[in-house]
């Protein structure tokens, strides 16, 4: 006889604990609580069956693994949270009843706790920490804009704005950026490090107000475990790149507004490097150390036999591509001709064009309208040179007058009627003054688009998302089908159609949802004549209707076997499918939608360009 089994000691019971059960356990409060779940990455779970969970109870509550409360009564920052609150009780004892020293003792005693090992914990590899940093930097951003109140302190902002201005000296250093996007919320960023793409968005510089209705708390606890973060992963992206870090920071020049530019980036000395290597060397090889020596010298000499073999294979592959190389052969024709053909070799050795070094030959200057930081931040990223107005904040390596500026930056209209000199107009002839939008669509397209589409004052074209959409997203720079481009060019061999005549012909009023049988059709012809339609234009909209009939047609019989086979599943599947099918038709609708108001743009384009 097998062993019995108590109710609620086995099965979802015991694999489940209750969030009242989990914070009476480890004995700390629900604040408390729910700070080391953020810190851990533990989150709540989800029961198939939440009433065998909650032992036969069916109280709304949230569940958590039993096994992770039991990993969280191990940790070490729940007993400095212990010890923090024992703090608490004696200096409010303390200042009640006025021991102003007793109090001062133990402010300088005050426990504190570290976030290392928990760093360490939860990436064990840098590239791990490097794909999760996403959420980091955009939370770090956004408390670097957000103003010092009780709630949030001067340090804190300070403390993330150096961490931003750090990322932004890394990015600008290496040339990772590759993709920016001008977006409602802000400025969507995305950069390539460590193979890996990391995507932040940063807020745009207005003034930003804490909402009353947003826990403050849960986000500086969060903000708590991504400072500690970004400062390991800084710390190794400084090191990799040969940089010191920390870099230095002028304060006079911070002061001043000048923005990442109050920072100096430091290169490693390399003699104390190869000193300490040497130191580290000297010291006596452990057991282990020699093992793995031994295995390395045994991988190289394998590796020193592959490529030798594979030398061999490349010497025969360059001997038959030089065969097989192009030869010239003069013409009997025309022997002063010279014959040339490109080959794979010629196409090869002919020298591409570095993206990251996209804006590295033109020197760009900002008007006092564009925001500095966001275009001073883009431009040096790809290699450009740029200069601002001092009222824009110091440090501008150039000045309005520098002979070298090939473009300047201004996003507002140009003045009429202003008279400008002769040197303003000679200066003006030298540059290209564009939006502030050439240099995004310039990044995103990874070339040098035509300067006059942003020109000043001109209307400039859509800024679309270089980010890649989900599956079935409408593409607005998809080129219209055969049928849309027939009927934009119907429209426009129409030319001046009666505006009413083109609302009652969509509504249907002049045509009948059916025109199979004679006597639909002469009801249609007699309504058409009554409007003004011509008869042309009336078989071409019976035409239209037709098609979509026939459509119609198809699609009922496919939602005949559609019911069919609805009728077999479960209800839940059933219901699950009819939310499918719901936001497919919503998505279908939008689509229709922005193809008709693209359809309608290019029938206005094709009017306005035949007058």
């Amino acid at each position: 006889m097998g062993r019995l089994k108590k109710k609620g000691k086995a099965g979802a019971a015991k694999a489940y604990v209750t969030r009242t059960a989990a914070v009476k356990k480890l004995q700390c409060s629900l604040a408390d609580f729910r700070r080391l779940c953020i810190l851990k990455g533990i989150f709540p779970r989800e029961p198939r069956n939440k009433k065998k969970a909650n032992k036969g109870s069916t109280a709304p509550t949230s569940f958590y693994y039993a096994k992770d409360i039991a990993y969280l009564a191990h940790e070490p920052i729940l007993n400095k949270l212990r010890e923090h609150k024992a703090f608490a009780k004696k200096i409010s004892r303390a200042l009640g009843r006025g021991e102003w020293s007793t109090a001062k003792h133990l402010e300088d005693q005050k426990p504190s706790y570290r976030l290392d090992h928990v760093i360490k914990e939860r990436y064990p590899t840098f590239v791990d920490a490097v794909r999760d940093i996403d959420d980091a930097l955009c939370m770090v951003f956004l408390f670097a804009t957000l103003p010092a109140n009780d709630r949030v302190s001067p340090s804190l902002v300070a403390n993330c704005s150096r961490l931003a201005a750090e990322w932004q000296l890394y990015i600008m250093h290496s040339r990772s950026l590759r993709k920016v996007f001008l977006s409602i919320k802000g400025i969507y960023y995305q950069a390539e490090v460590m193979d890996q793409s990391v995507t932040w968005l940063v807020p745009y510089q207005f003034t930003q107000n804490i909402p009353t209705d947003v826990d403050v708390r849960v986000m500086l606890t969060f903000l708590e475990l991504y400072q500690t973060l970004l400062g390991f992963v800084f710390f190794k992206l400084y090191t990799d790149a040969g940089l010191v870090y920390p870099p230095t920071i002028d304060t006079s020049r911070d002061d001043a507004g000048a923005g990442i530019g109050s920072f100096t980036l430091r290169v490693a000395n390399p003699a104390h490097a190869i000193a300490s290597k040497s130191e580290n060397t000297a010291k006596k090889a452990s057991s282990k150390e020699v093992r793995q020596a031994i295995k390395l010298i045994v991988s190289e000499t394998s590796t020193t036999e592959h490529d030798t073999s594979m030398a061999t294979v490349v010497d025969d592959v360059q001997a038959v591509e030089a065969d097989e190389e192009f030869v010239p052969h003069l013409s009997t024709s025309e022997p002063d001709a010279v014959a040339s053909l490109p080959t794979l070799q010629s196409l090869s050795a002919i020298p591409r064009s570095d993206p990251s070094l996209l804006f590295s030959p033109y020197t760009f200057f900002l008007s006092r309208e564009v925001s500095r930081p966001v275009f001073e931040f883009l431009i040096r990223s790809f290699g450009g040179r740029v200069g601002w107005l001092p009222s824009s904040g110091s440090g501008s390596p150039i000045t309005e007058s520098d002979e070298t500026i090939t473009h300047v930056i201004t996003d507002r209209p140009i003045a009429m009627g202003a008279g400008l000199s002769q040197e303003e107009k000679e200066r003006r002839r030298r540059r290209r003054y564009v939006q502030p939008q050439w240099v995004a669509d310039c990044i995103n397209a990874g070339k040098i688009l035509v300067e006059d589409l942003y020109s000043q004052g001109a209307m400039l074209p859509p800024h679309l998302s270089p980010f890649d959409a989900k599956p079935g997203a409408y593409d607005p720079t998809a080129p219209l089908s055969e049928e849309e481009e027939e009927a934009v060019a119907i429209d426009d061999a129409d030319g001046g159609a009666d505006e009413e005549v083109e609302s009652r012909l969509e509504s249907g009023k002049v045509l009948s949802t059916n025109v199979d049988s004679a006597d639909d059709l002469h009801a249609a012809e007699l309504a058409a004549e009554v409007a003004g339609v011509d008869y042309e234009e009336l078989q071409r909209d019976m035409q239209k209707v037709q098609k979509t009939q026939r459509s119609e047609r198809k699609l009922a019989g496919r939602d005949d076997e559609t019911d069919m086979a609805k009728m077999l599943l479960s209800s839940k599947k059933r219901k699950l499918y009819e939310r499918m099918k719901h936001s497919q038709r919503k998505r279908a609708a939008e689509h229709d939608a922005l193809k008709e108001k693209r359809r309608k743009i290019e029938r206005e384009k094709h009017r306005s360009g035949r007058s």
